[in-house]
């Protein structure tokens, strides 16, 4: 830390969980107690029960968890690959020397901005920009799942591009020069020196993806099919109609699954790291 006397270290934990506790963990709290109690009318919940998990981990809710699972691991995929090839070709463009060095960066500029635009609009503005660019042919979309698995792969794709764009500021180009000077092609110096190298970002933006995706309401709420209800969409119906405790369980179950996938994702990360 930052600070090394004894009292400045107790102060500063001391504003961290005035701070922590009320704006992250008391809500947090507050929830999982909800998923445990039929009423709530005074100070303290009542009639403690687990029925409500019964509820949560079948039927209705047992599918569109797995609705939630199958649109963020394609949608993270998707944004991966799009914001990885993205990152590297702008990267490409801002450290090319000749006589075009500067239309390269202009161009690298460009890529920035335009895979940034989705983080500085609000998603409900790329939800109802992918519904009316694909609710008609050629490309018909609409009423089908695919069509939140876009929006979701639009949303998150920002997030991709900008952790590899980051990582790859901090390579250290010796590794690539040195593997060209042997003779390695470009091909062969990008699958086998560059990605490992960025492999533990890669990784960490896929888990930043993933999370995004599960959490993702605005969008969704404009895009649904009937049988492609995500998690977050449930919940928000559950609370609509006054059934906040179940609301709450399914809640519970969603926050674990996400910090379950997150946890894989960070040994898979710290494997990366040693490797």
């Amino acid at each position: 830390m930052l600070v090394h006397s004894r009292t400045g270290k107790w102060a500063t934990w001391a504003l961290f969980f005035a701070l922590f506790l009320p704006l992250f963990a008391l809500p947090l709290l507050v929830i999982a107690v909800a998923s445990l109690s039929t009423n709530w009318s005074g100070a303290f919940p009542s009639g403690p029960t687990t029925g409500h998990y019964a509820s949560a981990v079948r039927g209705e809710s047992l599918q569109a968890l797995t609705t939630s699972l199958v649109t963020a691991a394609i949608a993270s995929a998707l944004a991966l690959a799009v914001g990885t090839w993205a990152a590297l070709a702008a990267a490409s463009l801002k450290t090319r020397g000749g006589g075009t060095r500067g239309a390269a960066r202009l161009w690298g500029s460009v890529l920035d901005t335009l895979f940034m635009l989705p983080v500085a609009v609000p998603s409900v503005v790329v939800g109802l920009a992918v519904l009316v660019a694909f609710s008609q042919p050629p490309v018909l979309l609409n009423g089908t799942p695919w069509i939140v698995i876009l929006a979701h792969t639009v949303l998150v794709t920002a997030f991709a591009y900008q952790s590899v764009s980051a990582a790859i500021l901090r390579l250290d180009p010796m590794y690539e020069q040195a593997a060209a000077s042997l003779g390695a092609r470009p091909s062969y110096v990008l699958w086998r020196v560059k990605l490992p190298l960025l492999l533990p970002s890669l990784n960490a933006a896929a888990g930043l993806c993933f999370a995004l995706s599960m959490g993702e309401l605005s969008a969704t709420m404009m895009l649904y099919p009937p049988d492609w209800m995500p998690l977050p969409v449930l919940i928000f119906t559950a609370t609509d109609r006054g059934s906040l405790f179940t609301g709450s369980a399914v809640a519970v179950v969603l926050m674990a699954t996400t910090l379950l996938v997150l946890l894989a994702v960070s040994r898979l990360r710290t494997r990366a790291s040693y490797r």
